[in-house]
C-alpha cells in the first residue's frame, strides 16, 4: 500500500522535512490519491499511467514516484520497481521505505545478503521501522535456513541437531509463506 503524506512525515528527519513539503503539492496528492483509487477498484493499468503521466509533469515528485514503484512491484514488474525505488532511496537518502522496498525486492530474487544490506541501512535510518524489522527477521529466518543447508552439506555424517534446526526454520518459513498467501 502506498505510503500517505502523513506518514512520510512522521519518518522525515527535520532536515528533509523542509524538502518534502517543497516538493509535494495538494495537487500532486490529489493525484496520487486519485491513481489509489483506480488501484483500489481493480483498474491497474489505468492507475499506473495516470502515475506516469502526473510524473512527466513533476519528475521529482516523491509520492508519486513511491507509489509507482509500489504498483509496479505489486504487479510483478520487479525490475522496474527496484529502478524506482533505488532512485527514490538516493534522491532522499533519509527515508528507510525506499530502501526496505527494494529489500523486499532483492528478498523475493534470492538475494538475501543484499537484502539485509538494505534493510540494515534502512533501520540506521529509522531503527524503530516496524516493516524493516519484520522483513529483515524474515530474511534472516531464510538466511539460517540456507546456513543449515550448508552444514549439513559441510558435515561428513550428518548431525541431527543441524536436521533438527533446519526442520525448524523450514516450518516456519512454511508458516509465514501460508500466512502471506491470498
Amino acid at each position: 500500500m502506498p505510503l500517505r503524506i502523513q506518514a512520510l512525515l512522521q519518518v522525515l528527519s527535520t532536515g528533509s522535512l523542509a524538502a518534502l513539503l517543497l516538493i509535494v503539492t495538494p495537487t500532486q496528492a490529489a493525484e496520487s490519491d486519485a491513481a489509489q483509487k483506480l488501484w483500489m477498484g481493480g483498474k491497474r493499468a489505468e492507475a499506473v499511467a495516470m502515475l506516469e503521466e502526473s510524473l512527466r509533469k513533476t519528475p521529482n515528485d516523491l509520492e508519486l514516484r513511491f507509489a509507482l514503484g509500489v504498483m509496479r512491484m505489486e504487479l510483478g514488474e520487479l525490475s522496474a520497481a527496484a529502478t524506482l525505488f533505488t532512485q527514490l532511496s538516493q534522491d532522499f537518502p533519509d527515508l528507510a521505505d525506499p530502501l526496505n522496498n527494494l529489500a523486499v525486492i532483492h528478498a523475493a530474487q534470492g538475494q538475501l545478503d543484499l537484502a539485509q544490506a538494505e534493510l540494515t541501512q534502512a533501520l540506521a535510518l529509522q531503527p524503530a521501522h516496524a516493516q524493516a524489522l519484520e522483513n529483515l527477521g524474515d530474511v534472516l529466518l531464510r538466511q539460517a535456513e540456507r546456513a543449515y543447508q550448508r552444514a549439513l552439506k559441510a558435515q561428513v555424517a550428518p548431525q541431527a541437531s543441524t536436521q533438527a534446526k533446519l526442520k525448524q526454520a523450514q516450518g516456519l518459513l512454511r508458516q509465514l509463506d501460508a500466512a502471506k498467501a491470498p
